[in-house]
């Protein structure tokens, strides 16, 4: 066991005054809180069967640290406020970052009917040994938000004994996704729900005008516009796309926590017990994870916020959780 790893502890986070309720803690950095700069270079990568995902790099650092894969969450990209500021963040501190986009989530639609979900391993892994081949001496961190952090959690115990990655970084993993599917329906946590499948509705009514769907899935335009949850959606679309049975044969195959027992790479795991997208029943149990997991579990902090400061000058405490991360505690 690696020192460190192996618990669930209480994290250090501690939410300032003004934003102790976990809403602020998520919303405030999306709409009010000033972006960092940071130049992006775009690059398309060929996939086997015939489609694409797209890249965003940060520059290169002379005298590189290394470099930190990144995965955003659903419906975000490189220009999401949580991935722009640590992409930034990361260059700032002598890193390179690189955003992979989930199929269609980059600068316009992707060729193939399928699209991307929470357990959808497969190009992330490709991604991985391009990366390995292209840079076969630069240290490599993955670093996944929401529903990319539960992707990057069940790719690492799909294949424990990956040797593209040094470490990882999970932040705010939906964990079990049947229980958070229920959960954001609720209360003013539908909000997100809503703001998310608005997206996701009209980026799959976007695509239906270039490409029939008729036989994927039976559903015409205006039927799409009519779902009214993620578990509708999922029911509807990603199951059938991505070879399902159903919504609940896809939660259960792609929940992180099914495969968090294999995990055999040192991995960070950041979540908020107060997160508003998920209930504080979804976080593992302690023999639910592996010897080479750090669960580090806040009472407060939302969903990908950690916001400390004063209001009109918050600073993003997972930067500096994440800087310690990478300059103190990877394996030497």
């Amino acid at each position: 066991m690696l020192g460190g790893f192996g618990q669930i502890v209480e994290s250090d986070f501690r939410a300032p005054w003004w934003a102790k309720n976990r809403h602020i803690q998520t919303i405030w950095p999306r709409f009010f809180q000033s972006r960092q700069q940071v130049i992006l270079e775009w690059e398309q990568l060929a996939l086997p069967d015939g489609d694409f995902v797209e890249l965003a790099w940060t520059p290169e650092v002379p005298e590189s640290k290394g470099l930190v894969v990144c995965f955003h969450g659903l419906e975000g990209s490189a220009r999401s406020h949580y991935a722009n500021d640590m992409l930034a963040m990361l260059h700032q501190h002598g890193w390179r970052g690189v955003m992979m986009h989930f199929r269609g989530c980059g600068n316009g639609p992707n060729k193939q009917h399928r699209a991307y979900h929470s357990g959808d391993t497969e190009d992330a892994l490709y991604l991985l040994d391009w990366l390995q081949q292209r840079l076969p001496k630069l240290r490599k961190v993955g670093l996944g938000f929401s529903l990319g952090a539960n992707m990057l959690l069940k790719l690492l115990g799909e294949h424990s004994r990956q040797r593209f990655l040094e470490a990882a970084i999970a932040v705010s993993p939906p964990f079990r996704l049947s229980s958070c599917a229920e959960s954001i329906g609720k209360g003013f946590s539908n909000f997100y729900q809503r703001y998310l499948l608005k997206s996701m509705r009209e980026r799959l009514v976007q695509k239906m005008g270039l490409m029939d769907f008729s036989e994927k899935l039976g559903l015409n335009a205006e039927q799409v516009q009519s779902i009214q949850s993620f578990r509708e959606f999922d029911q509807k679309v990603t199951a059938p796309l991505h070879g399902f049975r159903d919504a609940d044969h896809y939660y259960e195959q792609c929940s992180a926590v099914r495969y968090m027992r294999n995990i055999q790479t040192p991995t960070l795991v950041l979540h908020a017990l107060d997160d508003p997208f998920m209930s504080p029943s979804v976080v593992p149990m302690a023999d639910e994870i592996s010897p080479w997991i750090r669960l580090e579990l806040s009472r407060r902090g939302g969903h990908v916020g950690f916001m400390q400061g004063s209001p009109l000058n918050p600073r993003i405490w997972l930067h500096e959780r994440i800087r310690r991360f990478l300059g103190d505690e990877l394996p030497k």
